[in-house]
């Protein structure tokens, strides 16, 4: 067992240029679109469509909705981790690592 702790990334809902990305549930959809990206693969079962992957959590920090992406995604679904990031780039949203020494909240924490 290894102590490494994938990094995370914070997607935040504002453009390069300053300027508020819409639509303003961007982030419940980009995290909903992930859900099923789970440690261990997905459950089934009624209900299993509930809730955010430890992986991909919408948040608002300092008013500004983000995602909050770790990077244990790319080892369970590169194509998965592809997709947050190229759609963080397509459409010019800032991108931002979580400093370990910062008091953000840790995957999995509620917001």
């Amino acid at each position: 067992m290894s102590n490494f702790k994938p990094r995370q990334y914070y997607i935040k809902g504002v453009t390069r240029e300053g300027r508020t990305f819409r639509p303003s549930d961007w982030a419940e959809r980009l995290a909903g679109a992930m859900s099923s990206f789970r440690p261990g693969g997905s459950t089934g079962g009624i209900g299993a469509h509930i809730g955010y992957s430890p992986y991909c959590i919408p948040q608002v920090v300092d008013g500004v909705r983000c995602v909050l992406v770790s990077e244990a995604l790319k080892g369970i679904e590169p194509m998965a981790w592809d997709f947050v990031m190229n759609f963080a780039r397509d459409n010019n949203l800032t991108v931002a690592e979580v400093l370990a020494t910062s008091a953000m909240p840790a995957a999995g924490s509620a917001a």
